[in-house]
């Protein structure tokens, strides 16, 4: 892919170390692209990642996160969303239990890490850990990612309802982040419904966004203390600017005890891309009926110009003569002759001048040109 400017979607972001004065561990970037020269179907990538570990391990880790991510995805080609996310998350594990192993200040450091490819208005996702990505969609709110905890998965076991999970001591136990020794494995669920099942939420993936969509990314240091009511509210009544900002000044004022990170995506109610591959194919077919229609023109015209003879109404076939009969009161007889090409004058017979349907050879299709927008890079 190659790297713009500017974002396709409106996008805002901010980071906060809250208000427990504690060092911030969390890390993001929003990057944007087209898929190449050829192509220049936008695409851009958000990641957030909530970093873990004492002597500042946790925001090492997380910024090794993030930029990995970041250059994995931006030397892909974005053919293959899924099996570039996953191995962008493999290689970004491996790297952050290299540097813990490494430099021993880095010991056991490790980091959540939320993500969403956006390629035209299709969006992949992948999530390791506890920071979330939503859509707020007309006047509902999905949290789409899953968080990878020991209350979620005694929610999913019913050992817990919901209402007994945020006051729980196990509430931040991590079952799933990067760094750990073992393989990472990135959820690919793109939950609408809790009881939807893994199969059909893995199946969402790629899914077109729809005018007026906002994705949201978010660490823990928002949602433990802002309920998804209150983010979908707020979402709908500020500006896109003013909503992160007001978010993040009511975590702070009901305790801040954790680093606040949000990244918000507006999709404009008057803009719908095409997805890429339907984008692809479309211009394909535009191309090839296109093609068709100038060989049929040039069949015509040609057709007229060489093998049509209107004295006698019907084709001649090359190196065929016609035999012309005089009027019956005379013994006169014309002799066969070719016919002449229509642009020239014969006794007696005017020039049949081209159909009015046929471009003449200096006809120029004019070129189009479809300006596409571009986006920059977080911090």
């Amino acid at each position: 892919m190659i790297s713009v400017e500017s974002a396709h979607y409106p996008v805002f972001a901010s980071s906060d170390p809250g208000a427990s004065g504690k060092n911030n561990e969390d890390n993001y970037a929003v990057s944007s692209y087209i898929l190449s020269d050829s192509d220049p179907t936008p695409s851009m990538l958000a990641v957030v990642a909530d970093g873990v570990g004492g002597h500042q391990a946790g925001e090492v880790a997380s910024s090794i996160a993030v930029e990995m991510i970041s250059q994995l995805i931006a030397e892909s080609d974005a053919s293959h969303p899924l099996a570039t996310l996953e191995g962008a998350f493999h290689r970004a594990n491996q790297a952050i239990y290299s540097q813990a192993t490494i430099n021993p200040t880095n010991a056991g450091m490790s980091t959540t890490a939320a993500c969403v490819w956006i390629i035209g208005n299709q969006l992949y996702m992948a999530s390791m850990g506890d920071s979330r990505i939503y859509l707020k969609r007309d006047e509902r709110f999905y949290q789409l990612s899953i968080d990878h905890t020991w209350v979620q998965e005694a929610i999913e076991s019913g050992l817990l309802t919901r209402e007994q999970v945020r006051s729980h001591p196990n509430a931040h136990l991590i079952r799933r982040y990067l760094g750990s020794k073992q393989p990472s494995i990135p959820d690919f669920r793109v939950n609408f419904s809790p009881d939807e099942g893994s199969r059909n939420a893995a199946a969402n993936q790629g899914m077109v966004l729809e005018p007026g969509d906002y994705l949201l990314l978010a660490t823990d240091g928002l949602t433990d203390l802002v309920s998804d009511d209150e983010i979908q509210s707020t979402i709908g009544r500020y500006s896109q600017e003013d909503a992160l900002e007001h978010l993040t000044k009511l975590a702070n004022s009901r305790g801040g005890h954790d680093n606040i990170t949000i990244v918000g995506i507006q999709v404009p109610d008057d803009k719908l891309l095409i997805a890429a591959p339907k984008r692809r194919k479309r211009f394909i077919l535009m191309l090839v009926i296109l093609f068709i229609v100038l060989l049929t023109l040039l069949g015509v015209w040609m057709y007229q110009m060489y093998f049509w003879d209107e004295s006698n109404g019907g084709a001649v076939l090359p190196g065929s003569t016609v035999g012309i009969s005089a009027p019956t009161n005379t013994d006169t007889v014309i002799s066969p002759t070719l016919p002449l090409p229509t642009s020239e004058f014969t006794p007696g017979h005017s020039p049949t001048p081209p159909p009015s349907d046929v471009p003449s050879e200096d006809t120029q299709v004019p070129a189009t040109y479809t300006p596409w927008p571009t986006s920059t890079t977080g911090p």
